[in-house]
């Protein structure tokens, strides 16, 4: 079985609770207003990676609590990730999932059984830039709700976390920022160059 990946990020702080194994999926089609994502909608975008091969990565990764998928929407290729899921909560790490539906109207398909299954904590909801909302951790609006749908995360991380953003710099100088912040303030307010 293959996954569509815009990006995998082996280890960050900012992407849900503790050090943490992230995957991008590549292809959206719910295109929200002022998304800071919006090179991952392109369904023809990205890499195709063996979900299995992705699994086996994870297992020989160090001090990983668990794994993130954002994106794109996850949603899009649930049957994919409702494998990848299963196999993650198997070997003892924790699944954080972001979608831009509501979890309402992910219940009613079937295809997503699965990956609802073996999500320790969900973020639902659209990004809304009128409802803008940088207060609680991994949010980006104020209509955003979490689901805990095990006993591995409760409402404690409220105050044990907040939103931060990581700049990662590759060795060919290219740029990729990811977590929770406005991105465009950031940008303008440090100089990349002494960075590099």
């Amino acid at each position: 079985m293959k996954l569509r990946v815009f990006n995998i990020l082996k280890s960050t702080k900012v992407e849900g609770p503790g050090n943490r194994y992230c995957i991008w999926v590549q292809g959206c089609s719910r295109h929200c207003k002022g998304c800071q994502a919006a090179h991952t909608w392109p369904h023809d975008g990205g890499v195709l990676l063996n979900v299995n091969d992705i699994i086996t990565d994870i297992k020989n990764q160090q001090e990983i609590e668990g794994v993130t998928f954002l994106g794109g929407e996850p949603f899009e290729q649930a049957e994919a990730l409702g494998v990848l899921a299963k196999a993650v909560q198997g070997i003892g790490l924790s699944v954080v999932c972001f979608t831009g539906g509501y979890l309402e109207g992910l219940r009613k398909e079937e295809k997503n059984k699965i990956l609802l299954d073996n999500i320790d904590l969900l973020i639902d909801g659209p990004f809304e830039i009128d409802k803008l909302d940088y207060s609680r951790p991994w949010c980006g609006s104020s209509n955003q709700r979490y689901h805990f749908f095990t006993n591995r995360y409760n409402e404690d991380i409220f105050t044990k976390y907040q939103n931060k953003v990581e700049i990662n710099i590759s060795k060919n100088g290219q740029i990729f920022m990811n977590g929770m912040g406005n991105f465009d303030k950031i940008l303008h307010q440090i100089d990349l160059t002494s960075m590099l």
